[in-house]
């Protein structure tokens, strides 16, 4: 039985708020506003910290102004961790509270170089793993540091969603690493899908769930469970998950970035994951 208005552990924390990088392109001053919205309503346990760029810090000066709660962010730096002093210094000036740093990897630069520009790190970091020959190599070194592992799984063109073979390979090296995660990009729906619109086979965040879950206890095709397109299946095989399961999939598979909080709640509703509150749209 759900509880409602209760947002099981399973799900706690779970989407990152990336509502100003596509496709939703939120203006930066909305992004706030709803982001301040969503964690003051009965699903905000769902719901982490908004992301933003580090070439937005600037106008996010303006749009806090003299905000007393500090905001929850996550910062991206996708030109890899050369700017990563700028980035700590911006922030102390801002009335946010840095949760975690997303950094990506520039070509050439191999697992030892990644290491020693993070030494500076004031927050967890998600070293964003390239689709290439780096990616083991980088995860080993990732193990016992701290710091965390992103993986893209889609984007703006159908080469940018790996495969269920691709994704299921790097969700084994990770855990076999000892190295959380975080998904960004491409996951808009809770179970696996081919967009009506652009024909791309989407990953969902429920399949990379269950995924991880089997990797972790060798339980059942990580594979497979990718291209679950069944919300009977994959929920049920959610619901079977006891607590302890539920946890070290969560420490596994932390968070994925989402441009709408609100598609996921609903979605999760719809399979039975989660009930709102009577009166709640």
């Amino acid at each position: 039985m759900v509880d409602a208005g209760r947002i099981p552990a399973l799900f706690a924390g779970l989407c990152d708020d990336a509502a100003v990088f596509p496709p939703g392109l939120a203006p930066l001053p909305d992004a706030v506003v709803a982001h301040d919205e969503h964690v003051s309503a009965w699903y905000a346990d769902l719901v982490g910290p908004l992301v933003v760029a580090a070439t937005a810090l600037n106008d996010l000066t303006e749009v806090l102004g003299e905000r007393a709660l500090p905001l929850p962010v996550a910062v991206t730096l996708p030109g890899g961790p050369a700017r990563l002093d700028g980035v700590l210094g911006a922030v102390g000036a801002l009335p946010v509270k840095l949760e975690a740093l997303e950094i990506a990897v520039p070509d050439g630069m191999g697992p030892d170089e990644v290491l020693a520009a993070l030494s500076g790190a004031t927050a967890p970091v998600y070293v964003e793993i390239p689709r290439d020959d780096r990616r083991v190599p980088l995860l080993t070194a990732l193990s016992g540091t701290g710091h965390r592992a992103k993986f893209r799984t889609g984007g703006v063109r159908a080469d940018l969603y790996p495969g269920e073979a691709e994704l299921a390979d790097a969700v084994r090296t990770a855990v076999g690493a000892g190295v959380p995660f975080k998904a960004t990009a491409g996951l808009h729906h809770a179970l696996r899908n081919t967009d009506p619109e652009t024909g791309f086979e989407q990953h969902g965040f429920l399949n990379l769930l269950l995924a991880t879950d089997a990797v972790l206890h060798d339980d059942g095709d990580p594979e497979a469970l990718l291209a679950e397109r069944d919300g009977a299946v994959v929920a049920a095989r959610l619901r079977a998950l006891d607590a302890d399961r539920a946890a070290a999939t969560r420490a596994g598979f932390t968070s994925f970035g989402t441009c709408s909080i609100t598609d996921p709640l609903t979605e999760l509703a719809g399979l039975g994951l989660l009930e709102k509150p009577r009166g709640e749209a």
